[in-house]
């Protein structure tokens, strides 16, 4: 009887702290919780709060750490199932049992990241699988962990919730083959909540190996070779800052750039750091490109390099202080793949200016605009090559870019690596980077609006509203036919010399609106007349519309 009482008050207290992300007992508590509750899925359920809503496309998401406003799902209680939907999903698709297969794990410096990581290892090895602990990691390089030969893993895990911030981490995964889609994360997620964790004595035990120095050594080997320059430093005489926003990107300077001959004197927020205490790491945020920029500039560098938390994202902010991010980044990529293999397509997202399409165009290529989402970019252009269309390069505005050349992997670090193989030949022949896109018109007037969808049933709600623009019949507003997402509209006099875009937001309840015009003075005009559209669905909150209106 008394062990029964016992028992009860500890199962109600363990349940209690770990409902708050709290391991229990120095995470004696925690597995002792998690084995009590094999076979009861409907307590399970409870503890993550419904585990399927933690889907972010093809990835997962979700509050890792409770703050006063939110409360965090993305447990160690919750990690431990999402572990186990892994195992079963892994030995599905690879068909291979569990004592078979090899996982990578890896986290960015996010500070609930190692406790995450440790709870997936620790369900993992109770199955009998094969784990390496790779520790700091960028999600670029824990994909390359199912390449190099030294790791052969069959499945790795990346914790990281890119430029969120703090409190907030995910999972990326990826086999030998690709990141997974939106239906694996799917069924991970379901077999999670259904699936109970078969434990075997025969336990492996755990490697932990930097996996951060092979993939420099990876990256310096590119830079060498595409630099075509036969000598072992091809950027002795370059200054080039990196700025990591105390992300996983610090590698970068040290590993790859000096190794190479750079200066790399001025680099700052090296340092991991999960409170991200300087700036939000993030290349296409404002705050973020305009410290890079200002490094540059007072250090008076030939050359910025700025990664998002997990590296699979940059920008680049040349010697004069322009950036290179955004439709910049896009056209300077395209126009080194151009060069490389002219006649080839370019899959971008929706929201890039008309301008971009024209630069590719005169260079002899062909811009394909389609759905927002890396996976979706990417798997556009994987899609046209298994036509026979030859497309080299997949590449959102947010900076997520992939090649062809390298598994179509967004990988922050390959991008910058294509540029850093320019430098020697732009030198040579007395051009700068900003030469490369003299030609790349820039609007005059750009603007976003973001509007909040006030109901339920949002998605058929944003997307009656854009079937119903499309009748909206408006002088100087011409549907643009090739755009694959939302409404695009080509805008003349009265409205000046542009477009606007109205898409669905791809994971919130939004409607985002996009306009550019090449004549000063014409956003608003068009502001105001969607303002006149959108006021018969009063569903949709038109604040963030008003205050740009009255400013």
């Amino acid at each position: 009887m008394v062990v029964a009482i016992f028992l009860l008050i500890f199962l109600v207290y363990t349940d209690s702290l770990e409902e708050k992300g709290v391991s229990t007992f120095c995470g004696v508590g925690a597995d002792f919780w998690s084995l009590m509750k094999q076979g009861d899925k409907g307590e399970k359920m409870t503890m993550t709060n419904n585990i399927l809503d933690l889907q972010n496309g093809s990835d997962i998401r979700g509050i890792a750490i409770s703050t006063d406003e939110l409360t965090a799902n993305l447990t160690v209680p919750a990690v431990k199932q999402i572990a186990v939907g892994v195992l079963n999903w892994a030995s599905s698709k690879l068909g291979k049992q569990a004592s078979e297969l090899t996982f990578g794990l890896g986290c960015d410096s996010r500070l609930s990241g190692p406790e995450l990581k440790q709870a997936m290892i620790d369900m993992f090895t109770k199955a009998g699988a094969k784990v390496i602990d790779f520790e700091l990691a960028t999600t670029p390089a824990m994909f390359m962990a199912t390449q190099f030969a030294a790791f052969a893993c069959d499945v790795t895990l990346m914790l990281t919730a890119s430029h969120l911030p703090y409190y907030y981490n995910g999972i990326k995964l990826f086999t030998a083959k690709s990141g997974v889609e939106k239906s694996d994360i799917q069924e991970i997620l379901t077999l999670a909540s259904n699936s109970e964790l078969v434990e075997v004595k025969a336990q492996q035990p755990v490697q932990t190996a930097d996996l951060l120095t092979p993939y420099a050594d990876f990256l310096v080997e590119k830079i060498k070779s595409g630099s075509r320059t036969n000598v072992d430093q091809p950027l002795a005489g370059w200054h080039i800052i990196v700025d990591a926003g105390n992300g996983a990107g610090g590698f970068f300077a040290e590993k790859v750039l000096k190794r190479l001959g750079a200066d790399i004197s001025g680099s700052q927020f090296l340092t991991p750091d999960g409170h991200f205490p300087n700036h939000i790491p993030n290349p296409d945020n404002k705050e973020a490109m305009a410290s890079i920029k200002a490094a540059v500039l007072e250090h008076q560098a030939d050359l910025g390099v700025i990664f998002d938390t997990d590296v699979d994202r940059s920008a680049v902010v040349t010697k004069s202080g322009a950036l290179l991010n955004r439709n910049n980044l896009i056209a300077v990529l395209s126009r080194i793949i151009l060069a490389e293999h002219p006649h080839t397509r370019i899959v971008t997202n929706s929201p890039t200016t008309n301008h971009l399409k024209d630069f590719i165009e005169s260079l002899g290529g062909k811009q394909v605009r389609y759905i927002s989402g890396y996976r979706n970019v990417i798997n556009k252009a994987i899609a046209l090559n298994e036509q026979g269309l030859d497309t080299q390069l997949a590449i959102e505005t947010s900076g997520h870019a992939a090649f062809k050349e390298n598994y179509f992997l967004d990988d922050g670090a390959y991008v910058i690596a294509k540029i850093l193989m320019l430098l020697p030949k732009l030198k040579a022949s007395n051009q700068t980077l900003d030469d490369l896109i003299a030609t790349l018109k820039q609007p005059i007037e750009t603007q976003e609006v973001r509007f909040k969808l006030e109901t339920a049933d949002y998605r058929q709600l944003g997307q009656q509203v854009i079937r119903d623009l499309a009748d909206y019949s408006v002088e100087g507003w011409t549907i643009d036919p090739e755009n694959e997402e939302g409404i695009r509209f080509t805008l003349t006099a009265p409205y000046g010399d542009g477009w606007f875009l109205l898409r669905m937001s791809l994971h919130e309840p939004l409607l985002v609106l996009q306009v550019e015009n090449d004549l000063a003075n014409q956003i608003q005009p068009v502001l105001i007349e969607i303002q006149k559209f959108l006021n018969r669905y009063p569903q949709v909150n038109q604040e963030k519309l008003k205050e740009i209106l009255t400013k």
